[in-house]
């Protein structure tokens, strides 16, 4: 399971609990491996371990604080949701002694399971408690019948009928002996706990074997062999355990590789001698589902991480515009007090495009702008647009955006064509204009509606030449293509550079070469753009920029 797909797990809780039941209820011998915080409770789940405890004291240790309530529950409650989301796994949380009374117990299982916890374990010391291996004979326990409630409690607490309780005897550790110990542990069963939890700090199993031949079975059993750690798991299932907690060596690993990097670093005022004794950065990325995230990003953010490159098509000098472009193209022409080029740069980089290629021609010394590559159009002079797109095939990518290098148009025509998934997708302005200025109209398989907004339709044809019956709209300049798109696209300017009058060719014999051998889809705008020829167009610009 991914690790970031955030509230997953409390999507899933009645799976993740029930599941959490029947680890610890079958006849086969289970695991948990603790862990203290997101990354432990990721790394314990891809070593194989079907469920996770999350331990008191490492989560204590992890915050630098002891394991005596000194970390507050609210805290703990946190930490262990992102260990669930992390994890994948159910989770079995070391809850102490409930955090107060009975009715501090119900407040934390309501919590527990809107998080997705799958289950709490409970310890019958009183609260604030200390850890149970420092002084643990001087450690009061608490009242039978005020524990019992406690467990009841809970149980009666839980939103999901397979959230696992279970009860934690300190008999053992606190010197009450065997008769102690099964007393508890039969109230508890009485009171509704789906399991106990026999501690015991010798470093044999004698106190649990003890207990197992007088306890017969009667309920779920789980050990925690901190000390008794030599004792092989075939043992534990001669007696008839239920589940193992490997309840700190998460957290002690962590601690001894971390004084071990500390005083090496320190010592050689470098890092060169414990490089290849650390995990690589690359291993934490992943272990933080840096995958999932670029997965996501390519699918929720219109720019950010799909690699989109931009090709501004500049090479013409505008020989309409007279003395305005004696000595610069026409890109250079300033709007609102910015080049027509810059103004679309600027668009570009706001959306995110960093990767942009300025095809020049005329005056191609005077296109210097920071931040973009060049290619250079030397027969801009005799060439159109189309000889320009093919010289700048190679800059093609994943994703490109091709533009004009003459046209203001409003931002939004960007954002709108890169969140289109198509293959291949034009702008037409369904509110085109009829004059003598050279148009390459549009015909789709649906004219324009305002259903259509922020949609598109297939492309039928394209050209100066359709008839006004048949018009939809005026491509305006702007297209966008994805990797598929864009081998089409080149495959396209491969066979027609082949024809004999290839240098005098528009866009529209591109776009009609494509479409026989794969869709071009329309989006339409209604204004917002304009297509620098004369003066008016200009001052038309202004309003726009």
């Amino acid at each position: 399971m991914n690790p970031l797909q955030l509230h997953e797990g409390a999507i899933k809780m009645p799976g993740q609990q029930t599941s959490l039941k029947k680890l610890i209820t079958s006849p086969e011998l289970a695991f948990l491996m603790e862990a203290h915080d997101g990354i432990s409770a990721r790394i314990a789940a891809e070593a194989g371990f079907k469920a996770i405890w999350a331990s008191s004291l490492a989560i204590s240790a992890a915050l630098g604080v002891r394991d005596n309530n000194e970390a507050s529950w609210t805290q703990v409650l946190e930490i262990a949701e992102f260990m669930n989301d992390a994890a994948g796994v159910p989770i079995l949380l070391d809850g102490d002694t409930g955090y107060g009374n009975f009715n501090n117990v119900r407040r934390l299982i309501q919590k527990l399971g809107k998080r997705g916890i799958a289950g709490v374990c409970i310890e019958d010391k009183i609260f604030p408690k200390t850890n149970s291996f420092i002084r643990g004979e001087k450690q009061p326990l608490a009242d039978i019948d005020e524990f019992c409630g406690k467990i009841k409690a809970a149980k009666d607490s839980q939103q999901h009928a397979d959230f696992v309780v279970v009860a934690r005897v300190e008999a053992f550790i606190a010197g009450w002996g065997l008769h102690e110990a099964l007393k508890r542990a039969e109230a508890y069963r009485n009171a509704g706990a789906d399991a106990i939890l026999v501690h015991s700090k010798k470093s044999s199993p004698i106190e649990i074997e003890a207990f197992m031949r007088e306890w017969a079975g009667r309920h779920p059993i789980v050990i925690v062999p901190t000390r008794f750690y030599t004792t092989p798991a075939d043992k534990f299932r001669e007696m008839g355990i239920s589940a193992v907690i490997w309840a700190n060596h998460l957290l002690r690993a962590a601690v001894a590789a971390m004084q071990s990097v500390a005083g090496r670093v320190f010592r050689d005022e470098s890092v060169i001698g414990v490089e290849d004794r650390i995990s690589p950065i690359a291993e934490i990325f992943r272990l933080q589902g840096d995958d999932e995230l670029r997965e996501a990003e390519k699918k929720y953010l219109p720019a950010a991480d799909k690699n989109i490159n931009s090709l501004i098509l500049a090479a013409s000098r505008g020989e309409e515009l007279g003395e305005l472009t004696a000595d610069i193209p026409k890109t250079l022409l300033k709007v609102g007090g910015r080049s027509i080029l810059a103004s679309q740069i600027d668009d570009m980089n706001r959306e995110g495009i960093k990767n942009i290629t300025v095809v020049r021609g005329y005056a191609r010394e005077k296109i210097s702008l920071p931040g973009i590559s060049t290619i250079d159009n030397e027969e801009h002079a005799s060439t159109r647009e189309l000889y320009s797109l093919f010289l700048a095939r190679g800059a093609f990518g994943e994703n490109t955006l091709v533009t004009y290098g003459d046209l203001i148009f409003r931002r939004h025509i960007l954002s709108d064509l890169l969140n289109d998934d198509g293959d291949i997708v034009i702008m037409a302005d369904a509110e085109y204009e009829e004059n003598e200025i050279y148009h390459e109209f549009v015909a789709t398989e649906e004219p324009y509606s305002k259903k259509l907004f922020q949609r598109t339709v297939g492309l039928k044809d394209i050209g100066p030449d359709i008839e006004k019956e048949r018009r939809n709209g005026e491509f305006i300049g702007i297209f966008r293509v994805n990797a598929r798109g864009a081998m089409t696209v080149i495959s396209a300017l491969e066979t027609l550079c082949g024809r004999e009058n290839f240098k005098e060719m528009r866009m529209k014999d591109l776009f009609m070469e494509i479409i026989k051998r794969s869709p071009v889809r329309v989006m339409f705008t209604k204004g917002s753009w304009v297509d620098i020829n004369t003066m008016i167009d200009l001052q038309r610009a202004g309003d726009i920029s």
